[in-house]
């Protein structure tokens, strides 16, 4: 999208002090087609969210399937972990807003946007829905992949769309805290390393790859508290059947934390910056 094109979409009427609901919303839907451009004239950004659901899902399946459900027990664990990659798709595609955003500053997009009128969250946001749009296409290859393996829902097509829903909820709460890495980081690599960091722990010391029934007492502790073994337990049983009240008001109440606590952060941070 041109500069002169995304002029037409955000200029505010002459005069006009605080910009409302609807000019905000036509500012996001501006800004969001400008990113969909870039990913238009970039395909290869689109590799981690079409081969990494593909990769993980074969990988584990076939190499830590036997071991951890049995051998012959393949398509069993097709059923409890591919609700768990849910939960780990969103943190991993999650990670790509905050390198967008420091590349744009990098690039000096950022120095156009500040003189438009437009409200500086309709930036943050817009980068927010595009990014969810990528992770729904990553979980649907994802469930595409499973259901080729032999994943079966044992509940109902709407229990596994509030699945996906749940675990929409709980990336896009996750995006803001990697907006204020990539606001506060120097480098899209530094983001990545500092993120790496925080996810390794919180991805192989949750239930999304195997039960933690028989993990070290300490580990097992530390399960309990992590949002994302609530998120695939939640999706795991909202799929497989089971209780889910608990699960999904935990994974529920993670999301309005995180948002709460970083969403004002990133846009005061991103207001100071520009």
């Amino acid at each position: 999208m041109s500069a002169a094109t995304l002029d037409a979409h955000v200029t505010a009427p002459t005069g006009e002090g605080r910009i409302g609901l609807r000019a905000n919303l036509r500012h996001i839907g501006a800004l969001a087609r400008r990113n969909l451009l870039q990913i238009k004239q970039d395909p290869e950004s689109m590799f981690d969210a079409v081969l990494m659901p593909i990769i993980f899902i074969l990988l584990f399946v076939y190499v830590f399937g036997g071991s951890i459900a049995g051998k012959g027990n393949e398509q069993v664990y097709v059923n409890y972990l591919v609700p768990g990659l849910m939960a780990m798709m969103g943190m991993n595609i999650a990670m790509a807003v905050g390198s967008g955003v420091n590349e744009d500053f990098k690039k000096g997009v950022m120095d156009r946007f500040r003189t438009m009128p437009i409200a500086r969250s309709s930036v943050l946001l817009a980068k927010i829905v595009v990014e969810l749009g990528r992770m729904l296409i990553a979980t649907g290859i994802l469930l595409a992949m499973g259901f080729a393996l032999g994943l079966t829902v044992k509940t109902s097509v709407l229990h596994l769309l509030a699945a996906v829903g749940l675990s929409m909820v709980f990336g896009a709460s996750l995006m803001w805290i990697f907006i204020l890495l990539g606001l506060t980081m120097k480098t899209p690599q530094a983001i990545q390393g500092v993120a790496m960091l925080v996810l390794m722990p919180l991805q192989f010391g949750s239930s999304i790859f195997a039960p933690t029934q028989k993990m070290p007492g300490w580990l097992e502790a530390f399960t309990d508290y992590n949002p994302l073994s609530n998120l695939a337990d939640a999706a795991r049983n909202l799929v497989n059947g089971g209780a889910v009240a608990h699960s999904v008001w935990m994974t529920l109440a993670w999301s309005a934390g995180i948002t709460l606590v970083t969403a004002p952060l990133a846009v005061s941070r991103f207001r100071s910056k520009t």
